[in-house]
């Protein structure tokens, strides 16, 4: 019988694989993003110690009202802006992008570029 590949735990394996190199210090942190169906969520993680420093997400009250109406990707760029206007504002500029397994593309990218446009710097 041939068994249907799960597409979640395929992005597991990939994402155990990237968190082999990838690593967050208290330099530079790492940008952790994470999508749902319908949420875009992203996190500013220092691995040393297992803390996470800022989050940011669709389902915050600063965005709730701002994304109806809007695509998920415009959503996912506002989330960066998000998260870098807050990592900002606890003196972390740069940091270390873990795009979570996902492809490069779309709503990751989104995120990406918003965080970028802000100030962050990777």
């Amino acid at each position: 019988m041939i068994k249907k590949v799960d597409r979640n735990e395929a992005r597991k394996v990939r994402h155990m694989r990237i968190r082999k190199k990838v690593k967050g210090t208290a330099e530079r942190p790492r940008l952790n993003v994470f999508r749902s169906l319908k949420h875009t969520y992203a996190q500013i993680i220092n691995d040393e110690i297992g803390h996470t420093l800022v989050s940011a997400s669709t389902l915050d009250p600063e965005l709730r009202d701002k994304i109806v109406g809007k695509t998920k990707k415009e959503a996912a760029r506002m989330v960066g802006q998000l998260i870098a206007k807050r990592a900002l504002e606890k003196g972390i500029k740069k940091v270390v992008f873990d795009r979570g397994g996902y492809k490069y593309h779309g709503r990751v990218q989104e995120v990406a570029a918003g965080a970028r446009e802000a100030g962050l710097e990777f």
